[in-house]
């Protein structure tokens, strides 16, 4: 079915007739695909232990997983990554709320016949109005705008979206892009109501999901119900769900092995916890993955000092990747560019392309030796050193490697203090800049160039943290959008990935893998290898006992 459903069909008078008999096939198959399989029990409140408070439930407008897991569930997607394969990928794309897709032939525009009969959670039916008010909400071409607009990059390259009746809507395309339809199967790419306004998205979301939201007490749970008029008949399994906010790692491990919850913090139980988790419940499933969430330094290229490209360039030569992972990672995280390294990344340099980049090469005195000739040539010195604060979000996953950085950052005569910032003011601090370096983890919706490039590097984008703006970059950058063929589009991709290394754009320290444990009668949950915000539907979970 899924080779089926990226071919293209040619335009012309019969191609509406053929798209919608082709997609009521599509359709009807996954409904088929859909229905409750033997041995899979309905009931039961599946209790997650989470690491964090949402800023709010409006994933259009947030950046953390914090708010993406406990609200995908809420919500569909025009298509998704198959929830059962762990790399996502182009292959693993299925419908949603769509039926099925077809490609104009020269590729600038992207057709979705959409599903019928599906229900809003207060009963509104769902039509293909709410995705073009979606998607004027993303574009900010609507009446209402959103409070802040992370991912509106993404659709740079969307001219509009138009209805044809209440059931067909066509992404019109500046030029060919391929990668639109991984962008929109990510878990940041809900259909929004046109009804609800976005202001209330943020306390009181509605969606079509699996789940409706209940609520979410701060520092206590965000709570989510069985939706009984899903659209995907016998879905979902789980009465509802509850995802207890406990913010210290180890009080968590301590709580899963106790048995009072069935999932630990996905992807956040590390190296050390996950081994007492295997040695006291070995019955437990655990697992150890990549999570294409880059620990990197944002360098506030608009102030003093580091409008310096020279000070930026040190100050990256003084990194020394290894010993972040050998410290936090017990070895076991992975060196890599701006994209997710292979096997589980789909776009990542080669170890040995790698390895001529500036500041990778292993010989970590050497590169500090020209950071330090830098520094010197700078005035700084032993006797006249840099004092900065480095802010870093107050979780462990970033504080804790920022403190490993400050201490690296005394080899080039740079003296830190750490300013430690709560999640809630973390994401606006960084929008306006308000930071000198951070230690700062760049949330990969979907390991494709198109994601990572127009959301963190294009001139002008919101979560161009560090002001970074190359138009000669930014011509490449729409250059491999565009390349359909893969291994072209690599090398492209590649040629990026140096320009931004040169640069020092952010510079990118480790990619750290995480643990999640379940408990054994925990079953139908995938965890991803290669995004951990695509994940979390939770429709096709149940508990065996």
């Amino acid at each position: 079915m899924m080779e089926d459903n990226i071919r293209t069909l040619p335009r012309g008078r019969q191609v509406p007739i053929a798209r919608r008999a082709r997609a009521i096939l599509i359709g009807l198959v996954f409904v088929f695909i859909a229905a409750p399989a033997l041995g899979e029990k309905s009931g039961g409140v599946l209790k997650i232990s989470f690491f964090d408070n949402p800023a709010s439930m409006s994933l259009l407008e947030e950046a953390t997983g914090a708010a993406l897991r406990p609200m995908m569930g809420v919500f569909n997607n025009l298509v998704m990554f198959d929830q059962h394969v762990a790399q996502n990928s182009p292959d693993s794309i299925i419908p949603d709320l769509a039926m099925g897709w077809t490609w104009s032939e020269d590729g600038k525009e992207l057709i979705f016949p959409l599903r019928q009969g599906v229900k809003w959670h207060d009963g509104k039916p769902f039509t293909a109005a709410d995705v073009k008010c979606t998607w004027d909400l993303l574009m900010g071409t609507g009446n209402e705008k959103l409070r802040v607009n992370p991912r509106k990059t993404w659709y740079l390259n969307v001219d509009r979206v138009t209805t044809n009746g209440d059931y067909e809507v066509t992404f019109h395309l500046k030029r060919p892009q391929p990668a639109l339809l991984s962008l929109l199967a990510s878990g940041w790419s809900p259909i929004y109501p046109c009804h609800v306004p976005a202001r209330e998205m943020r306390t009181h979301p509605v969606g079509t999901g699996p789940f409706k939201f209940v609520e979410f007490e701060p520092n206590e749970v965000v709570r989510t119900a069985r939706n009984p008029d899903y659209w995907k008949p016998g879905r979902p399994y789980l009465e509802g769900i509850e995802w207890r906010i406990i913010k210290d790692i180890a009080t968590r491990n301590l709580t899963f092995i106790a048995g009072k919850f069935d999932i630990s913090s996905p992807y956040g139980t590390t190296i050390p916890l996950l081994e007492e988790v295997r040695s006291q419940v070995p019955q437990a499933n655990c697992v150890l993955t990549a999570t294409n969430v880059s620990r990197n330094l944002i360098l506030n290229r608009e102030k003093p000092p580091f409008d310096n490209g020279d000070l930026r360039r040190a100050v990256a030569l003084s990194l020394d990747r290894k010993a972040f992972i050998d410290i936090l990672q017990q070895g076991k995280g992975d060196i890599g560019a701006t994209m997710l390294p292979p096997p589980e990344g789909l776009w990542g340099m080669p170890p040995e392309m790698l390895a001529t980049l500036p500041g990778y090469d292993p010989d970590i005195a050497k590169n500090r030796a020209k950071a330090r000739e830098i520094m010197g040539k700078l005035g700084y010195g032993p006797d006249n050193r840099l004092a900065v604060t480095v802010s870093s979000r107050n979780i462990p996953a970033y504080r804790d490697p920022a403190v490993i950085l400050i201490d690296q950052l005394k080899e080039i005569y740079i003296d830190a203090v750490l300013e430690p910032v709560e999640t809630v003011n973390w994401f606006p601090k960084i929008y306006r800049k308000d930071y000198t370096i951070a230690m700062n983890g760049t949330e990969s919706g979907v390991d494709d160039p198109d994601q990572q490039f127009y959301e963190n590097f294009v001139c002008g984008a919101v979560r161009n943290y560090t002001g970074y703006c190359n138009p000669e970059v930014d011509k490449l950058i729409d250059l491999q959008s565009a390349e359909a063929d893969r291994e072209k589009r690599k090398q492209l991709v590649w040629e990026i990935e140096r320009r931004l290394a040169e640069d020092g754009a952010r510079p990118i320290i480790f990619y750290p893998r995480g643990g999640t444990c379940m408990q054994p009668y925990v079953k139908g949950l995938t965890t991803m290898v290669n995004s951990i915000y695509n994940g979390y539907r939770m429709e096709d979970v149940w508990l065996d006992r």
